[in-house]
């Protein structure tokens, strides 16, 4: 039987393959010769594509923090 580790793994594997794919196709389009953008074009998709990962750098955060429910005034200058 599949541990959940094991399922995270293999799950996060697949779904990074398929993003990284996902962003070298992206990255096709920045070919002159084939397309016509503008900066604003540029700007709009890393900008969606930068929030996207902020979301997820906090969503693991917070899965992290949810472990830490004890209170103390130690860290309180």
């Amino acid at each position: 039987m599949e541990t959940k580790q094991q399922k995270f793994e293999r799950l996060a594997e697949h779904r990074m393959n398929d993003t990284l794919k996902k962003m070298k196709l992206l990255g096709n389009l920045a070919n002159k010769k084939n397309y016509d953008y503008t900066d604003v074009h540029v700007k709009a998709m890393i900008s969606t594509l930068e929030k996207e990962l902020n979301i997820l750098k906090k969503t693991f955060s917070m899965e992290q923090e949810k472990d830490k429910k004890t209170f103390t005034f130690k860290n309180i200058e």
